[in-house]
């Protein structure tokens, strides 16, 4: 069976015990501060487990795109070393929400194990002599009983001597430190030779990290609720969450030792092979190694930037760009091919997965070129790193060490981004070792920094209401009268401030660009401001300074309704702004970011070229247009195939239910679907305004744009701008032909000036060169000089270095010059090798130990040539004495 073939019968199979196929949610997560990406297939149902909503459909199957990288579940050190293990990997699953109200409507541990066992032996034929299973075995510490139940039912259809019991560890399922948790039960597979077998028990190897017995199944029975103290609450309903790896199982039915072997992954392995023109042989070999390596990676840097995330310096971000910058690493010193090379696989990839995942197809293009400009960025700076370790080695072999610091090997980690193991190797070919403890003192320190700075220390929920209806009402009404059903106390940077969730509330939580309202509570004469309102998977949560006096008082909750206007004024403007853009440049732009305020919107999309003054101004004059027309902004709630039909724009990276919202602005100029908040009409606008447009990564443009009160406020600013620039220049009566006149007339002094400075500096280096004195030797100079710049003094000093060099008998040499420019010192020294070599002075610390001090600055520069700059210039003749007497000092 083809892998296709095998993701399709698990759905089908599904499809006949009840389930809908539900799409897969996107792998980078938004609304939930516990997760960067998608590394379950439970996460996005998440809310269902814990009650905060109801799912509309008791039993969904889905296949998922996940993402594990970073924090409790980081593989990335295993990726490509061992046969199994996957940054970006599909999960199949299969869920059951119980109700409490209709517990027919679910399903709990009996038609599980029993759905998992027909599935993997009548559909997919596994033997059943290969299968074993694990329960929990049940833990005194957490106070937890034995899973008895899912051992009977396992017993009605595989031996018990195949029953395995796990532990905590194993087979009881968390998903981090707080939230739903249940025992599991796992469904372990040995895919061993039948004489490996008859030699060794497959049960004693389950479990024990053994690479041809692995699992491919887990079944979660979720009935608990982890809280902060520990303490498990049960669940208000039974669920069953289950996960099995696509590239496990395909290996498995395709009978591979590899899932590197299966048909997942050698259409791109082959294709590498023919760009670097070397083999795979599937072995242990750091060439193979690469390979496996640039497979995997490929699927998770392609499909996070289709879903929205592109690689950056933080958060996220920065996990894309390590994983990128592993693969380039992989390839430049395994595979000795030193352009880039991923972006030649995403067209095979798109293709690969465009009936699963078209995502990646619709915006292969972009994709490629966004990952080709970060592929290059990283080269360079991999020449760069590699120029750097080449100076740490030949310092420490001229120091005779055979060891790197543990501190160098960390600044190339940290600036250069060179993992430890690329150190190492190119050391270990240099006949030196990396200082490891040192090393990873030094990340320990960082990631201490790092927690420090960003930690959040946040309590459990203290819940009022059981049940309640937690509404918004924000579309229709700013100001309502409601209760608190939770809050929590949360501490971040020595800080207390709380989170509180209303039934029904007026403020919107930040989402889709648009940032959280802010406003205030009433309550029993108490009035508390809200400082920001957020989502929580889908619980609106707002923030504050402090608690009311009594919590369980009515509140009425008041949305501030200028900032909230003139939120909605962007809003629209920047629906208006996407379809002009779209029709102005084409229809490939798309929106690949935005930010929505009161001041300004920000919109960033796809289009690989600066947008041209006419462009610009075309984009600007169809938006007024579409604002002087005052269009009605209708919104409507509709099934989404419908709303797609109407040609509604959906944003890749959003998960968007059943049901949607539209806005339209004219539905032959714009159709979106959209969950923020606009205006009744485009003439509420008034104006719109570009104020910048300019890159943000690859491929992507970003807009600055104002309308409503805050692109009137604009052009006051840039008309009173004008008007102080018409004032300087006297009134002209063609301001940018006065301003073009002026900067010519400046560009011709300075050509005239440069040319008065080359003459005096040629002059002054001859009367510099007949007061040369020989101290000890060393032929030496050193003045107080009149010149234009502190650039000027460093020249004057490195043109002697000629006239010095020729000097009879080629004498080593010192020179130190100083300048006063406008109020500031200005310091240059130059020598040459003989003393650097012969009496081990180096120019910058010259420059850190005898000028800097006198002239209160500082500076630095090569080890010949070194530069300072300084506040105090009553010292420069001091400088001079000091530099000199280096030369006097025996």
């Amino acid at each position: 069976m083809t892998s296709a073939e095998i993701r399709r019968k698990f759905l089908d199979f599904f499809v006949s015990k009840g389930h809908t196929i539900v799409p897969s949610a996107p792998i980078v997560v938004k609304n939930d501060p516990t997760l960067k990406f998608t590394n379950a297939g439970m996460n996005q149902f998440k809310d269902y487990f814990l009650g905060n909503r109801k799912s509309p459909q008791s039993r969904v199957a889905d296949t998922q795109k996940c993402l594990r990288v970073s924090g409790k579940h980081n593989d990335l050190e295993e990726v490509g070393v061992d046969t199994y293990h996957h940054t970006m990997f599909e999960m199949l699953g299969n869920w059951s929400f119980g109700d409490p109200a209709d517990p027919s409507k679910g399903y709990f541990k009996k038609e599980a194990i029993a759905w998992s066992w027909e599935l993997l032996t009548e559909v997919y034929g596994i033997p059943k002599d290969r299968l074993y299973v694990t329960v929990f075995e049940g833990d005194k510490d957490s106070n937890l009983a034995p899973d008895t139940e899912a051992s009977d039912e396992w017993k009605k259809w595989i031996a018990a001597d195949r029953i395995l019991l796990g532990s905590k560890k194993d087979n009881f399922w968390e998903m981090g430190d707080t939230g739903p948790c249940g025992p599991c039960t796992e469904i372990h597979v040995d895919c061993r030779t039948d004489d490996e077998r008859a030699r060794v028990n497959g049960a004693s190897l389950v479990n024990n990290d053994h690479p041809q017995v692995i699992e491919i199944w887990n079944n979660v029975f979720m009935q608990f609720n982890r809280l902060k103290d520990g303490s498990l609450q049960p669940l208000p309903a039974k669920h069953v969450d289950t996960g099995m790896g696509l590239e496990r199982l395909v290996r498995v039915l395709q009978g591979k030792q590899s899932n590197y072997d299966t048909d997942l992954f050698t259409g791109t392995i082959g294709k590498v092979a023919t760009i670097v023109k070397k083999s795979y042989t599937a072995g242990d070999s750091r060439q193979d190694v690469a390979f496996r390596v640039l497979a995997d990676h490929l699927r998770a840097i392609c499909f996070t930037i289709a879903d929205g995330q592109l690689p950056s310096n933080t958060e996220a971000g920065y996990v894309i760009r390590r994983i990128l910058r592993r693969a380039v690493r992989y390839y430049y010193s395994y595979l000795d091919y030193k352009q880039p090379l991923l972006f030649q696989l995403v067209p095979l990839l798109a293709d690969q997965f465009a009936d699963v995942f078209p995502e990646l197809k619709h915006q292969a293009d972009f994709v490629a070129k966004v990952v080709k400009e970060e592929e290059e960025a990283f080269l360079r700076t991999l020449e760069k790193g590699l120029k750097k370790i080449d100076d740490i080695v030949q310092a420490r072999k001229k120091a005779g060490s055979a060891t790197i610091d543990g501190s160098a090997a960390f600044e190339l980690y940290d600036t250069y981004g060179f993992p430890e193991d690329l150190t190492a190797l190119i050391g270990r070919e240099n006949g030196l070792e990396v200082d490891k403890k040192a090393f990873e003192a030094e990340m320990q320190q960082q990631k201490a920094r790092s927690r420090a700075a960003t930690a959040i220390d946040t309590e459990d929920w203290v819940v009022l209401v059981d049940n309640p209806l937690m509404e918004f009402v924000g579309y229709d009404s700013l100001e309502t009268n409601t209760q608190i059903v939770k809050y929590r106390k949360i501490k971040a940077k020595g800080k207390e401030s709380w989170q509180l969730v209303f039934e029904a509330t007026p403020f919107y939580a930040e989402s889709g660009g648009q940032v959280g309202d802010t406003g205030v509570l009433h309550s029993k004469g108490e009035a508390i401001a809200v400082l920001d309102t957020k989502k929580e998977n889908d619980l609106i949560v707002h923030f504050t300074d402090k608690l009311p006096s009594d919590v369980e008082a009515p509140v009425i909750a008041t949305v501030d309704r200028p900032k909230r206007k003139a939120t909605e004024v962007h809003h629209s403007a920047t629906h208006l702004l996407h379809a002009a853009l779209r029709k102005v440049l084409g229809t490939h732009v798309a929106q690949k970011g935005s930010l929505v305020n009161d001041g300004q919107l920000r919109f960033d999309f796809s289009h690989f070229a600066k947008m041209t003054d006419e462009e610009i101004a075309s984009v600007e004059v169809l938006v007024n247009e579409k604002i002087r027309e005052n269009i009605p902004v209708i919104i409507r709630q509709m099934p989404k195939d419908e709303a797609l039909k109407l040609g509604a724009m959906a944003l890749f990276g959003e998960k968007y239910g059943d049901v949607v919202r539209v806005v339209m602005i004219d539905p032959r100029y714009s159709v979106e679907l959209c969950g923020g908040t606009h205006v009744g009409a485009t003439g509420e606008l008034g104006f719109f305004k570009i104020r910048h447009e300019g890159a943000v990564a690859a491929g992507v443009r970003r807009i600055e744009a104002v309308s409503g009160p805050a692109a009137g406020t604009f052009l006051t600013e840039q008309f009173a701008e004008l008007r102080a620039v018409r004032e300087a220049l006297k009134h002209p009566t063609q301001l940018a032909k006065a301003a073009e006149t002026l900067v010519a007339e400046n560009s011709e002094l300075k050509k005239k000036l440069e040319k008065a400075e080359v003459k005096q500096l040629a002059e002054l280096r001859q009367q510099l060169l007949q007061r040369v004195q020989t101290i000890d030797g060393v032929a030496f100079v050193g003045e107080v000089v009149e010149v234009g710049s502190a650039e000027a003094v460093k020249k004057l000093c490195f043109d002697l270095k000629s006239g010095l060099a020729a000097l009879p008998g080629t004498p080593p040499y010192l020179a130190v010059l100083a300048a006063n420019i406008d109020g500031k010192a200005a310091v240059a020294v130059l020598l040459d090798e003989q003393l650097v070599a012969g009496r081990n002075l180096q120019a910058p610390a010259i420059i850190k130990e005898r000028v800097a001090p006198l002239v209160k600055g500082g500076g630095g520069g090569q080890k010949t040539l070194a530069t300072a700059g300084g506040q105090d210039v009553s010292q420069l003749p001091q400088v001079v004495a000091a530099v000199r007497g280096l030369l006097t000092v025996k």
